[in-house]
């Protein structure tokens, strides 16, 4: 059994410093209620993973993390740039709709990090639950 979000099964990137990223990682995600689950050197959270760069480039792209409030959202990014992250744009609200409230960071490879607050919503489901038919 396993659960899925809507359009992205999972995603995954590859970094140049692994403990640089877990570090930061660990910060941003635990500032959001969440925490990494680990196997090797790789890593990852619900269907987000992270991996040494090995024989594949590094992961250059945008990634936006859900956050239950307008204090978590601050509080990903003050730990962010406590664990090494930059900054990409302090918390506050964005024109992208009236209640987009976000942060950004880059993380140690540049890749830019996000979180988001879009106001009080309901949720349809937290998540589906798939089980495998035989």
């Amino acid at each position: 059994m396993s659960t899925v979000g809507r359009l992205i099964d999972h995603v995954g990137i590859f970094v140049t410093d692994i403990a640089a990223s877990r570090r930061f990682y660990v910060a941003v995600l635990g500032a959001l209620g969440l925490s990494i689950e680990e196997n090797g050197e790789d890593f990852w959270c619900d269907e987000f993973y992270v991996s040494p760069k090995r024989n594949s480039p590094v992961s250059c792209l945008h990634l936006c993390f859900q956050a239950a409030d307008e204090t978590m959202v601050r509080a990903f990014y003050e730990a962010g740039l406590a664990a090494g992250g930059r900054d990409n744009g302090a918390p506050g609200l964005r024109p992208y709709h009236d209640r987009y409230f976000g942060a950004f960071l880059l993380d140690p490879d540049g890749n830019n990090i996000e979180a988001v607050y879009h106001g009080p919503v309901t949720r349809t489901a937290d998540a589906i639950e798939i089980t495998r038919i035989d």
